[in-house]
């Protein structure tokens, strides 16, 4: 069975998030994981849901539940 990920995002075009997708995100195995890439500036209602699986700033990478918070773009008070 397939682990669910979860990229959030400030915005898509964010410098810092482009890189972690590129140094990261893109890596991971997709036979283990199903990942969903959230932008948080286009989904404003998705922001608590970040928020509820305890994503406190972006970019931020959720892996079956486990919050990695990567570098720090913004604070997701500042995205709403």
């Amino acid at each position: 069975m397939k682990g669910k990920g979860i990229f959030y995002m400030g915005r898509g075009d964010c410098g810092v998030c482009i890189q972690v997708d590129r140094a990261i995100v893109q890596h991971l195995d997709s036979n283990r994981y199903d990942l969903e890439y959230v932008d948080l500036t286009e989904t404003p209602n998705r922001i608590a849901e970040a928020e509820s699986t305890g994503v406190k700033t972006v970019p931020a990478l959720v892996l079956d539940g486990q919050v990695f918070h990567i570098n720090f773009g913004a604070d997701l008070s500042t995205i709403a």
